[in-house]
């Protein structure tokens, strides 16, 4: 048969192996060469974070000054959303926190006024300059910025996907995408609340979402080939001129919840969704003991307060 009318193969013993030192671009928080999304309402700090990875990949200090950065390299930045020197003054302050100098940092600016990702000269030129920079990391923030597409059309939103992870494949280079959240999402699976369509949240290897709850910002990781860490509560820290995202306690001041007893607390949150909500979920809202927690929906099952099902808990 003729060899032009095949695809490639190989035997699956042949394939490469992932060595165990270039798992993670940021440990915990991104994989190697992984395509994600960086997702969550207005104003819950999603591009201070995706600033704070790239400055952690750019310098190889650990990112929230707690997630360690393996091989650095050099990252490539397009904030559509920001003027540039709003961008140099992010971009200062969080390098002072982490007590790096901006001047040294292998950290490249794209300073065009428009990119498009609809566009195939647009994808082209970004494609060139990542390469041309050797880019261990390719930032873009925000998505809606980036086209004039319908994001929720399969057919319009998957090309783009779909370049991007040429991009990280060609290149080795892997690529954050900042993205929005739909509002008031915030009882729903944080993939699942992601603005369009659900292509996004399924293209993604590593994803992370940042919502408020009240006055705590909490962080969720997940990963398509490891597991996630657990859920972390930040903040911005307000010190004059070194603003930046910092791990923190989980708050521990909201009458609403942290004042009743594990019943009045879960019947109040489960009280503001229109869905069920995992045993996970309902932790990181009630902030209850998963003992607890669990004894006392059983209870509350047997009362015929709370339904159970696949989906999770809802008031009955």
């Amino acid at each position: 048969m003729n060899a032009e009318l095949l695809l490639p193969t190989t035997r699956a013993a042949a394939l490469e192996s992932r060595r165990e030192d270039r798992r993670w671009l940021v440990e915990g928080l991104w994989s190697e060469r992984a395509c994600g999304i960086v997702g969550g309402e207005p104003k819950c700090g999603k591009s201070f974070l995706a600033l704070e990875i790239a400055v952690a990949v750019a310098a190889g200090t650990p990112a929230l000054g707690h997630f360690a950065v393996p091989t650095p390299g050099p990252v490539l930045l397009y904030a559509a959303e920001d003027d540039l020197v709003t961008v140099r003054e992010r971009l200062e302050s969080i390098t002072r926190a982490r007590g790096v100098s901006l001047d040294t940092l292998d950290l490249h600016v794209i300073t065009a006024p428009a990119v498009r990702l609809d566009h195939d000269v647009d994808r082209k030129r970004l494609a060139r300059t990542a390469a041309a920079l050797h880019a261990r990391l390719l930032v873009l923030d925000p998505l809606v910025r980036l086209h004039r597409i319908d994001e929720n059309a399969v057919s319009e939103i998957a090309p783009i996907l779909a370049y991007l992870r040429a991009i990280e494949r060609k290149l080795q280079t892997s690529v954050l995408l900042v993205h929005h959240a739909r509002k008031a999402a915030g009882h729903v699976r944080a993939g699942q609340a992601l603005r369009g369509s659900s292509e996004l949240h399924a293209w993604g290897d590593s994803n992370l979402y940042l919502r408020r709850k009240h006055r705590a910002l909490i962080l969720s990781a997940e990963h398509r080939a490891a597991p996630a860490p657990d859920d972390l509560f930040l903040e911005i820290d307000p010190t004059p001129g070194q603003t930046a995202l910092r791990i923190c306690a989980p708050p521990s001041d909201n009458p609403e919840t942290l004042q009743a007893d594990p019943r009045e607390r879960i019947e109040c949150v489960l009280r503001d969704t229109d869905c069920p909500l995992s045993l996970r979920h309902l932790r990181e809202l009630c902030r209850i003991r998963t003992s607890t927690l669990s004894h006392t929906l059983e209870q509350m099952v047997r009362d015929g307060i709370v339904t159970r099902s696949a989906d999770g808990f809802a008031l009955a």
